[in-house]
C-alpha cells in the first residue's frame, strides 16, 4: 500500500540525550507515522528503500496523483525534536530534476549558489547510464557523493536547504556555536532570531562502564577496510552488490546528524543499531573491483597534510586543578585533529572494581576547554579503561570526512583482564587514510621491564575492531596506515643511581642518559614497538615529581627520574613537527607531553575516481565467467602434538590460486554451528585472492578453562575437520590432529583430591574417569587410596605464597609474566614443585586461574542465589557454607584462612578486606548463568560475602 505523504522529516528523537535514536515521520492526508529507527546505515537504507518505491510508482504510470504520491513536492518540513535534521522533499514530476539538498551550515551564511553552477553537475537518470552526480534512486552507478540514497553537497549557508537549481525553503533551525572549549553542539534558532543552547551536561554522553565495547560509527562507508598486499591478496572485504554497489564509493561528506552524533554521542552500541533491513552480502565481482580499486589507489588520490595534536598525562588520580591549555594549545597552530590520552585517572578501588567514576567528566570538560581558541571542535569518541582514558576531536570543518569509527580496549591487569594496566584505541578513516591512535598504561617498577613488552604485545594481539559488516574478520591495530602509539608506557632508567640520573639531567645531557633508557634498549633488541619510531627526547624526564612542583620525587622510595610518558608513531607520510613535555602543569606526580606531527592523508580526487572506477567495471566485464577458480594447499593435515592448557600453539598453510579470481571461507560442516572446535581458530577465515596470488593461513590452537574440561575427561579430543570454500568452487578438507596433555587447570576440586599422584603421572583412562565424577561423590571407603582434603595443587601455591609473599606489596593485583605461568603449571601438572622458580605475582595469578578454571567453583553453582540473599548475615553465610560438598567447603575453609593470615600484614603488604572480596568474590561465587555478565548489585553482593568471613572468625 503507497500512502500519500505531504512530508518528510528526519530528526534526533526527542527522548534520547545521546542521539543514538532517529525519528522519521510520515505526514499523510489521513494521519501522520512516526518511525523510531536506529542512526546509521540502516535508516538511511530505509529512506533509499521509500525512495526507491517512489520511482517504481513513477514508472508504473501513477505519476504525481495525489493517492498515490510517496513524498510530495512542498517546501515543508516539520521538527520532531530539538537538534533536527531535515530532509527536503522530493518530486516525482517527470519533467522536474529531483531536488539536491543542503545541509545546514553552522557557522556561516552564504549566498545560496545560483543554478547552473559548475559544481552542481547535470542530472541524468536514464536508467544503465552513469550520471554526472547521483540522486536519490536513480542511475546503475551511482556518484561516489551518495551514500545510502542521500546526496550531499558543500554547505551553503546556515538556516536554509538548498535545492537543485539554487531554489531555498527556510528553516528555524541552525547550529549553536558553543563558547565553552568550541565544541559545537547542536542548537536551535527561532524564528525572531532568538538562539537557545542546549545545556546538556557532557557526562551524560559518556561511557559509565570501562572496558565495554563502544562502535560509535562516524559513517558508512566501507571502502578502505581492506588492503593488498605486494603479492595483490585482498583479505578483508566489504559488503555490496553484484553492479558497483555504494560501499565501493569513497568517503565524502556526510549528514550533519552523524557529525552530531560525533559531537555529543559516546554511548551509541551495536545493540543500538537494530537489524531491521538486511545488510547486502558482499559478492565476488563487488570483492574484485574493491581490489583494483586498491591496488590503483595512487591514481585517484592525493596527499593533503594534516595537523595533529598528540598528547598523554598520567593526573595520578587528581581532579582537574589547572587550565590545560599551556599544554593542549599554547605556542601552536589551531591542529586538525586532537589525540589525549590520559593515565591513573582514578585510583579509587570503585573505579578498579566497579568501573565508573566521575574524573571522566571532570576531565573531558577540562579537555574541552583547554582546546585551542581558534578553531571549532568536534568530539568523534571517547573511550575509557578504568583510569585509562582516550579523546579524539576533529576541526568541524574536518567532521564530514571522519568514517568508520570504532573504540575498543584491552586489560593487560592481574589476570590478563583487569583494567588497572591495559590499553584503549580509537581507530577511524579520515577521508581515505587509516588511522588508529592507541592510548596504554603499562606495567609499572624499573625490573618489570619484560612485563611490561607482555602487555605491549598482549594489547596489539587482543586488540581488535568490529568492521561495519559483523561477517567480515576484525581489524588489528597494525592493519592500519597510520599508528599514533603514547602513554604512561612506564620504561625506565637502568644501571643508573639516582643521583647520577639527576646530575644528568642538570647537565642537560639527555642523550647520554638516553643511552640507558629502557624503551631504547628493548626497541633495539625488536622486542617491543617495532617499526615504530620515537623523536628525539630533548626535555628532562617527565617522572617522577612532587605533586605541585618541578622537585624530584622526595617521598621515602625516592624514585630515579625517568621518561615514562611518550609518544610514537608509525606509517608513511609522517612528519614531527614538535616533541615536548609541559613543566608549568603540576597537578599530578608526571608532567604532561605533547607531539604536533603533519601527517599525509589520502584525499580522493572525484573525477580520478570515477574514471578509474569504470575503466575497472569495463575490464571486469571482458573476463567475468571466463573459468571455475581453483587453488593448490601446501599442506592439508596438521597435527598439533602435547598441547598444554593456555600455550598456544600455531600451524600455517599457504593457498596458491590459479588464473580466476576467488573468494574462499571456512564453512560449517553439516549440523554445526562454527567451522571449527572452541580450542582452534584460522586466520584469517575468509578472504579473496587475485589470480596467482599467495596466502598464508595460520590455524591457532589455544585450550583455555572454556575447553580444558572436556578435554581433560575424553570427552573432546585434539580432532577436526576444517572445510575451505571457494566461491563458485570446490571444497577442500583439511584435518586436524594432536594430543592434550591433561591438567590440573580445568579439572574438578573432588577431581584433584582423589589424585595423590601428579596429573601427569596417572593413566588417561584413571584422569577420564575422576574428571566425570559427580561433584557429590564421597569417599565410600571403596577406593584404593583416601583422597585427600584440599587438592595439592592449591596447597603447593597457597605455601609458596605464604612463605614467600606474605608482605609482598600489590599481591593479587600486579600480574605475573606469561613464561612463568607456563613453568608454574609445568611443575604442578608434574609434581616437581622443588623446581618451582618464579616471582611472587606470577604465583598469585596462577592461583586466581587455577581457581577461574574450576568447572565448579569453590562455592557451587546450586549455592550461588543463596550467597547473595544471605550477604550480610555471618551466621546465614557460614550455614550456606556448611552445606556444600567436602571438598569445595574444605577449600573455601583453606582459602579464607590463608587470606586472613595476608591481612594481619597488610602494614607491609598494603592490602585489605575490600581488595581481596572484590577479587576473590569474583571467583568463589559465580553467576551460574555463565553467559550473563553480573549485575554490579551481584558483584556487590557477591564481594560483602566474602567480605565477612575475612573479618570474623571461621
Amino acid at each position: 500500500m503507497v500512502f500519500p505523504v505531504l512530508a518528510l522529516c528526519l530528526a534526533l528523537s526527542g527522548g534520547s540525550t545521546d542521539g543514538s535514536d532517529v525519528t522519521v515521520q510520515l505526514d499523510t492526508a489521513e494521519f501522520s507515522l512516526l518511525f523510531r529507527l536506529p542512526f546509521g546505515s540502516h535508516t538511511r537504507m530505509f529512506l533509499q528503500e521509500v525512495t526507491k518505491a517512489c520511482v517504481v510508482n513513477e514508472r508504473n504510470g501513477l505519476g504525481d496523483s495525489p493517492e498515490n504520491i510517496v513524498i510530495q513536492k512542498c517546501s515543508l518540513f516539520k521538527p520532531v525534536a530539538q537538534s533536527a535534521l531535515l530532509v527536503p522533499s522530493t518530486g516525482l514530476d517527470p519533467a522536474t530534476r529531483d531536488p539536491e539538498f543542503q545541509w545546514l551550515s553552522r557557522y556561516r551564511c552564504a549566498p545560496p549558489q545560483e543554478a547552473g553552477s559548475p559544481t552542481l553537475r547535470d542530472w541524468n537518470s536514464a536508467p544503465g547510464t552513469w550520471p554526472a552526480c547521483g540522486t536519490i534512486g536513480g542511475g546503475r552507478y551511482p556518484s561516489h557523493k551518495k551514500r545510502w540514497g542521500l546526496e550531499q553537497v558543500l554547505p551553503q549557508g546556515a538556516g536554509s536547504v538548498l535545492f537543485r537549481g539554487g531554489a531555498k525553503a527556510q528553516t528555524n533551525f541552525r547550529l549553536a556555536e558553543v563558547a565553552r572549549g568550541g565544541v559545537a553542539e547542536w542548537g536551535r534558532h527561532a524564528r525572531g532570531g532568538r538562539r537557545y543552547e542546549e545545556l546538556e551536561e557532557a557526562g551524560r554522553e559518556m561511557s559509565a562502564a570501562a572496558g565495554s565495547r563502544e562502535r560509535d560509527s562516524a559513517g558508512g562507508s566501507n571502502f578502505n577496510n581492506s588492503r593488498l598486499n605486494e603479492k595483490g591478496l585482498l583479505v578483508d572485504q566489504s559488503s555490496g552488490g553484484q553492479d558497483k554497489p555504494e560501499s565501493l564509493l569513497p568517503r565524502q561528506n556526510k549528514s550533519k546528524s552523524e557529525i552530531t552524533d560525533m559531537v555529543r554521542s559516546s554511548t551509541i552500541t551495536v545493540s543500538n543499531k537494530a537489524h531491521m533491513l538486511s545488510m547486502q552480502k558482499f559478492g565476488l565481482r563487488d570483492t574484485i573491483v574493491k581490489s583494483h580499486l586498491i591496488q590503483k589507489e595512487e591514481d585517484y588520490t592525493y596527499v593533503q597534510n594534516f595537523r595533529f595534536f598528540v598528547g598523554t598525562y598520567n593526573v595520578n588520580g587528581q581532579s582537574p586543578k589547572e587550565c590545560l591549555r599551556p599544554w593542549l594549545s599554547h605556542g601552536i597552530q589551531a591542529p586538525d585533529v586532537y589525540c589525549v590520552g590520559f593515565q591513573e585517572l582514578d585510583l579509587s578501588k570503585e573505579a578498579f572494581f566497579f568501573h565508573d567514576t566521575p574524573k571522566e567528566e571532570e576531565w573531558f570538560k577540562a579537555v574541552s576547554e583547554g582546546l585551542h581558541p581558534d578553531a571549532k571542535y568536534a568530539k568523534v569518541k571517547l573511550i575509557r579503561l578504568v583510569g585509562i582514558m582516550l579523546l579524539l576531536y576533529v576541526k568541524q570543518e574536518h567532521a564530514a570526512y571522519i568514517s568508520e569509527v570504532e573504540a575498543e580496549t584491552v586489560g593487560t591487569g592481574i589476570m590478563g583482564r583487569m583494567g588497572n594496566k591495559g590499553g584503549v584505541a580509537i581507530r577511524f578513516q579520515l577521508h581515505n587514510t587509516s588511522i588508529c591512535v592507541v592510548n596504554s598504561h603499562l606495567a609499572a617498577h624499573t625490573e618489570e621491564y619484560e612485563r611490561r613488552n607482555q602487555d605491549y604485545k598482549d594489547i596489539c594481539s587482543r586488540m581488535q575492531f568490529c568492521q561495519v559488516d559483523p561477517s567480515l574478520p576484525p581489524l588489528t591495530i597494525n592493519k592500519h596506515d597510520v599508528i599514533l602509539w603514547l602513554g604512561d608506557l612506564n620504561y625506565r632508567i637502568e644501571e643508573l643511581d639516582v643521583e647520577k640520573v639527576k646530575k644528568l639531567i642538570e647537565e642537560k645531557a639527555f642523550q647520554t642518559l638516553y643511552a640507558y633508557d629502557q624503551l631504547k634498549i628493548q626497541v633495539a633488541a625488536k622486542t617491543v614497538f617495532e617499526g615504530f619510531t620515537e623523536g628525539e627526547l630533548t626535555f628532562q624526564p617527565t617522572y617522577k615529581y612532587d605533586t605541585g612542583s618541578d622537585d624530584w620525587d622526595t617521598s621515602e622510595k625516592c624514585r630515579a627520574p625517568a621518561w615514562c610518558d611518550r609518544v610514537l608513531w608509525k606509517g608513511k607520510n609522517i612528519n614531527q613537527l614538535s616533541y615536548q613535555s609541559h613543566m608549568a602543569l603540576k597537578t599530578s606526580d608526571h608532567k604532561p607531553v605533547s607531539s604536533v606531527f603533519d601527517i599525509g592523508v589520502r584525499v580522493i580526487n572525484e573525477e580520478l575516481y570515477r574514471k578509474t572506477l569504470e575503466e575497472i567495471v569495463r575490464s571486469l566485464d571482458k573476463m567475468e565467467n571466463a573459468n571455475i577458480p581453483s587453488v593448490c594447499l601446501s599442506k592439508r593435515e596438521f597435527c598439533f602434538q602435547n598441547v598444554k592448557y593456555m600455550q598456544l600453539q600455531v600451524e600455517s598453510f599457504t593457498i596458491h590460486n590459479g588464473q580466476v579470481p576467488c573468494q574462499f571461507e571456512f564453512i560449517n560442516k553439516p549440523g554445526e554451528n562454527s567451522f571449527c572446535k572452541q580450542w582452534l581458530s584460522a586466520n584469517p577465515s575468509k578472504g579473496f585472492l587475485l589470480p596467482d596470488s599467495d596466502i598464508e593461513i595460520e590455524l591457532e590452537l589455544f585450550v583455555n578453562k572454556t575447553t580444558a574440561t572436556k578435554l581433560n575427561s575424553g570427552e573432546d579430543k585434539i580432532e577436526d575437520i576444517l572445510v575451505l570454500h571457494l566461491e563458485g568452487g570446490k571444497d577442500y578438507f583439511l584435518s586436524v590432529s594432536g594430543n592434550y596433555l591433561p591438567s590440573c587447570f580445568g579439572s574438578p576440586i573432588h577431581t584433584l583430591c582423589y589424585m595423590r599422584e601428579p596429573i601427569l603421572d596417572l593413566p588417561l583412562e584413571t584422569v577420564s574417569e575422576l574428571t566425570l565424577m559427580p561433584v557429590q561423590t564421597e569417599d565410600d571407603g571403596s577406593r584404593l587410596e583416601k583422597p585427600m582434603e584440599i587438592p595439592k595443587e592449591l596447597w603447593m601455591m597457597v605455601d609458596y605464597l605464604y612463605r614467600n609473599a606474605i608482605q609482598q606489596e600489590d599481591l593479587f593485583q600486579q600480574p605475573g609474566l606469561r613464561s612463568e605461568f607456563e613453568h608454574i603449571r609445568d611443575c604442578l601438572d608434574t609434581g616437581m614443585i622443588d623446581n618451582l622458580s618464579a616471582s611472587n605475582h606470577s604465583v598469585a595469578e596462577a592461583l586466581l586461574l587455577f581457581l577461574e578454571s574450576l568447572p565448579e567453583p569453590v562455592i557451587c553453582y546450586s549455592a550461588y542465589h543463596n550467597c547473595l540473599e544471605c550477604s550480610g548475615n555471618y551466621t546465614a553465610s557460614k550455614q550456606v557454607i556448611s552445606t556444600l560438598p567436602t571438598f569445595h567447603k574444605n577449600v573455601f575453609n583453606y582459602l579464607m584462612a590463608f587470606l586472613q593470615e595476608l591481612l594481619k600484614n597488610s602494614a607491609k603488604n598494603h592490602l585489605d578486606e575490600n581488595i581481596l572480596a572484590s577479587v576473590f568474590g569474583s571467583l568463589l561465587l559465580r553467576n551460574p548463568a555463565q553467559h550473563q555478565k553480573p549485575e554490579i548489585t551481584e558483584k556487590k553482593k557477591a564481594q560483602e560475602f566474602i567480605h565477612q568471613f575475612l573479618c570474623n572468625p571461621l
